[in-house]
């Protein structure tokens, strides 16, 4: 049955794939691009930042667009807008602009997985939906390591990186352009105020914000850190890389841990850990490319998973109509922290050293860890722990729920034309 799910949707897959492919290569090409233009590294982060912001305005706004357009021309469209952005940033370097640009693919992308996610929601069932939506995980993961090390074969300093990812960006568009989607479904949710979240699971809210910081530093500044230690652009892709491929591992295994164990204790020994291999990669020269490979592998195993952790924490406290609304709110949470994480390191990198990179990560991580340990001797374990192989979901995705409140919101501004039968959106692009 699984296979048969698996197989229906298979030209969604290849296409998210390819986009994820995307992704990865934009972050790290123009982390080493702006290097090699001289911009300052504090410039860096905030272009890198603006993507954090437009992720997160995208994924709680876009969804009244895609009403309005329907599902096959909105993923059309803005694909051809996140192409357009990668473009723009090859034939015009400058700041300004490509800080406009990184705001606009993340728009962009962040729309593509509200609209990919919710079509494999609506494909699967509450028995086999965890399964697929893993695999849509390990198939996102996997096109992100892929992105960086396709990466380490095109000389970013020319325009051949940028032309490659605004082709895999419209290649990407043929299998799900030619397939019949279907429409997603939506339910009632209750929205969950965030006082009333960090009342009730404070560490998943401290950990979500914290994690996301840890991310965006990493994917934003972290090429900028390899490339300072020495590590030729082949190496920093490889850098990039391992982390990326660590966190792809550990996700499952440490969800299903965090299940049958004190998710707490769990998140607050991957928390120590993650902050002890960040004290042990600021200390790796970039002479030892392979010790630092390893090690940053193991921290990405440590520090990813984390932020699933954490969302699956705080469901542990909330009734299940609460959910919806939660996961929402943690979203939000956690791209604040993403949008501050990248110029904070930057800065300080700037201004103080190099190694306050791994230095603030650190920092951060054992500040989870600690809270983690505290929280335990203040309250006892949830009477009931979801359970679920949906904990393994990587903080990017939405589900299918979460995409029905934010459609609900969308639709508060929105109304349907009176002697007009609506037209299921997805089934021929229009409503």
């Amino acid at each position: 049955m699984l296979r048969q799910q698996i197989r229906a949707v298979s030209s969604l897959l290849s296409t998210m794939t390819l986009i994820g492919l995307c992704v990865g290569m934009t972050s790290t090409l123009l982390s080493l691009r702006g290097t090699m233009e001289g911009f300052t590294t504090v410039t860096i982060g905030l272009i890198m930042s603006a993507y954090f912001v437009g992720y997160l305005f995208g994924s709680t706004r876009a969804a009244k667009d895609i009403r309005r357009v329907g599902y096959i021309r909105a993923f059309g469209g803005l694909a051809a807008l996140a192409s357009v952005a990668v473009l723009v940033q090859a034939i015009w370097i400058d700041p300004i602009v490509w800080f406009v640009m990184r705001f606009i693919s993340g728009f962009a992308i962040s729309a593509l997985f509200v609209i990919s996610e919710s079509w494999l929601n609506t494909m699967a069932d509450n028995r086999n939906r965890g399964a697929m939506l893993s695999v849509y995980l390990v198939l996102i993961y996997g096109g992100l390591v892929a992105g960086q090390l396709i990466l380490g074969f095109a000389d970013p300093a020319t325009f051949v990186p940028f032309a490659i990812i605004a082709l895999l960006i419209n290649v990407s568009l043929i299998p799900i352009l030619a397939t019949v989607t279907v429409e997603p479904t939506t339910h009632e949710s209750k929205k969950v105020p965030l006082k009333f979240l960090i009342e009730q699971a404070p560490l998943g809210i401290a950990t979500a914000f914290i994690v996301q910081a840890c991310s965006a530093m990493f994917y934003g500044v972290g090429p900028v850190y390899a490339t300072q230690i020495g590590l030729s652009v082949s190496q920093v892709t490889i850098f990039m890389a391992a982390f990326i491929f660590g966190g792809m591992l550990a996700q499952t295994p440490i969800g299903l841990l965090s299940d049958r164990y004190d998710r707490r204790i769990v998140l607050a020994f991957c928390a120590l850990a993650a902050s002890i291999l960040a004290v042990l990669l600021a200390f790796i020269p970039g002479s030892q490319p392979i010790l630092v490979f390893v090690v940053m592998a193991l921290l990405g195993g440590a520090l990813l998973p984390l932020y699933s952790l954490a969302m699956a924490h705080t469901n542990d406290y909330l009734d299940k109509d609460q959910m919806i609304g939660a996961t929402g709110a943690i979203i939000k949470v956690g791209g604040i922290g993403a949008i501050i994480g990248a110029p904070l390191a930057a800065a300080l990198m700037q201004f103080g050293a190099i190694y306050m990179f791994f230095a603030v990560m650190a920092s951060f991580t054992f500040v989870v860890a600690v809270y983690a340990f505290y929280r335990v001797t203040q309250r006892a374990k949830a009477a009931e722990q979801v359970h679920s192989p949906l904990t393994a979901l990587a903080p990017s995705q939405l589900s299918e729920e979460l995409f029905a409140s934010i459609v609900e919101e969308a639709n508060e501004d929105f109304e349907e034309p009176s002697g007009n039968i609506p037209v299921k959106p997805g089934s021929n692009g229009v409503v």
